[in-house]
């Protein structure tokens, strides 16, 4: 992964126009308001040892960590929003606003900034220990609830 590689394919997601409907496209998930896509994705770890797993996981933080400086560099200082308490809140019955919803349940926390009416993010995603990391890029006009 380069960081170059990297933020050419958050800028062409930027670009975008939301669905009408709910789609999915290979690693992009879209909908009114928003798109999720995975900008890089691990191998799995069904096979792989702890210390592996934790590596690879550095990895992507790391990763995600340097495309954000590249975009702080753009738009300024970030937030970082811990999505702890609405995947919470989602396991309470509240119903959240997509792609809200679906993030909190594979992706701890998100790096954010607010850009032209959209809220642009960064975030490392593994649904479960054995499956691959992925790096995600958020581009939503739906405020986080």
């Amino acid at each position: 992964m380069t960081t170059t590689r990297l933020l050419s394919e958050l800028d062409l997601l930027r670009s975008r126009a939301f669905p009408a409907a709910p789609e999915r496209s290979g690693d992009l998930d879209s909908g009114p308001g928003f798109h999720v896509a995975a900008l890089a994705t691990s191998e799995d770890f069904w096979e792989a040892d702890v210390e592996r797993r934790e590596t690879v996981e550095e990895q992507y933080e790391a990763e995600r960590d340097g495309l954000a400086a590249v975009l702080t560099a753009r738009w300024g200082e970030p937030d970082r929003m811990s999505l702890w308490s609405l995947h919470a809140r989602g396991m309470e019955g509240e119903e959240l606003p997509e792609p809200w919803g679906v993030l909190c349940a594979h992706v701890p926390d998100l790096v954010l900034w607010r850009v032209g009416g959209r809220w642009i993010g960064l975030g490392v995603s593994q649904w479960d220990k054995e499956l691959p990391f992925r790096l995600l890029a958020v581009v939503t006009e739906v405020d986080p609830p």
